[in-house]
């Protein structure tokens, strides 16, 4: 009985698998781009590496790690194992793991040195017909961030990662190659105005918080308030506290199992995310809708004049404070932060909030919290209310609280330049979406896609 003989396939057999059907396809293209699926653009499967088989080589790795710093690790091959992949230049590296889905890297076509790639990513080879950075920037589009997110397995966290096989089955939009390269360029043109506007707003939001930073270190000095005490006869008295003598009441909430959406409406609970807690500033928006098959615990409800700090999360998140000011019904307070009220006879929640965001106190709050890294620590509260402060008369606080925020006017374009990363966030996502829908201005309807010839 004779060998079975795999067949080849026909070229219009073969046009027939990479082609995405029109009833499958996302969203409508150009006449002269056509929908593929990624494992059709792959110009064969990445080589394993043997052990001992560069022993005498350099190496340059793209790992996870790597990607942050932009710079590829650079190895002896004593110290490549074998869970490493051979990459060429000019391939589209895409993580694979959550969180870290939908990084993108592409091998430089620069280096003097052979280049692998640990098994974190999906490589995706360049060939003559496609133009790696426009795939980078596909690859990084809103669009496929959204397939990759949607299609991973695994247990949860992150251990949840996207499956090559998967990845191969994507539909993705492919133009011409020179549309593929005006596209890559416009977009890195545009993208990189908007990487200078952030840049820029980086820098300012330095400056106001520098600025912040020295008004309240001068006005826990006495500093501020000097005149004041000489214009109206009073004695500079201040006196050490602990937290715990300056307040009626420390608690920290409830995390029920929420929905996935906020509570817009006054008249439906809503559980605060540690997100609406910000430095000096409460976000009401950033929460999570209660079902309605639970019971609001009504005792952890929020209220004007609440001093409300994160006591847990990462390390950055942990102690951050701010005072309620207003604040609509129906809305709890979370596990992860506390709820102050404090005693009004001896601190005005407006003075003790500003203490508790001052450089020396934020400094002392960042030396209290445990944990064994800084993506999860707490800020205990024994160790919170052991704080000591040092309070002058409530005539005093009153006069540093207005004079602080007299100078604090510009807080609100803090609040305002806050609010223009997010706007940058939402260009540039839109320059990608309209990039590889053919938006961008650049195509020309003449040219021909390899895959229609």
């Amino acid at each position: 009985m004779g060998m079975n003989k795999k067949k080849t396939k026909s070229q219009e057999e073969l046009l027939k698998e990479a082609l995405v059907p029109v009833e499958e396809q996302p969203y409508e293209v150009p006449e002269n781009w056509v929908w593929v699926k990624v494992g059709s653009i792959n110009n064969g499967k990445r080589r394993g590496i043997e052990p001992n088989q560069f022993e005498d080589e350099v190496f340059e790795l793209y790992s996870v790690p790597s990607f942050v710093t932009n710079e590829p690790e650079l190895l002896s091959g004593q110290e490549i194992s074998s869970n490493k992949q051979v990459v060429e230049p000019g391939d589209v590296l895409i993580c694979k793991i959550n969180p870290r889905i939908n990084r993108v890297w592409t091998v430089s076509k620069k280096s003097r040195y052979r280049q692998i790639a640990s098994t974190e990513w999906i490589v995706i080879s360049e060939n003559q017909n496609l133009h790696s950075k426009y795939l980078m920037y596909l690859f990084r589009s809103p669009y496929f961030r959204r397939l990759l997110t949607a299609n991973v397995s695994g247990v949860g966290g992150s251990l949840t990662r996207a499956r090559p096989k998967d990845v191969e089955k994507y539909p993705v939009a492919l133009p011409p190659l020179n549309e593929q390269k005006r596209i890559a360029d416009k977009v890195e043109r545009l993208l990189g105005k908007i990487n200078l506007a952030k840049q820029l707003i980086e820098e300012a939001k330095a400056t106001f918080e520098l600025r912040r930073a020295a008004i309240l270190d001068k006005a826990f000095r006495g500093e501020l308030t000097k005149k004041w005490r000489d214009e109206n006869g009073v004695d500079s008295i201040w006196e050490n506290h602990e937290i715990r003598s300056l307040i009626q009441e420390l608690n920290q909430g409830w995390s029920p199992k929420c929905e996935n959406y906020p509570s817009i409406e006054a008249g439906k609970w809503g559980v605060i995310k540690t997100t609406a807690i910000q430095h000096m500033n409460f976000v009401e928006e950033e929460n999570k809708q209660l079902p309605d098959s639970l019971q609001p615990r009504e005792k952890h409800e929020i209220k004007a004049g609440d001093i409300l700090i994160t006591r847990a999360g990462p390390r950055i998140r942990v102690g951050v404070c701010c005072l309620v000011r207003e604040v609509r019904p129906r809305l709890l307070l979370c596990d992860k932060a506390y709820r102050v009220r404090v005693n009004l006879e001896r601190v005005i929640p407006e003075y003790l909030v500003l203490v508790l965001n001052s450089p020396k106190i934020l400094d002392e709050i960042n030396s209290m919290k445990t944990g064994i890294s800084d993506s999860g620590v707490n800020l205990t509260q024994e160790k919170f209310l052991s704080i000591m402060l040092n309070i002058p008369s409530i005539n005093e606080q009153k006069e540093i609280v207005r004079i602080v925020d007299k100078l604090f006017v510009n807080e609100q374009k803090v609040n305002e330049i806050y609010g223009l990363v997010n706007k940058t966030d939402i260009v540039q996502a839109s320059i990608l979406d309209q990039a590889f829908k053919g938006e961008l201005g650049t195509n020309n309807a003449v040219e021909r896609n390899y895959f229609s010839q």
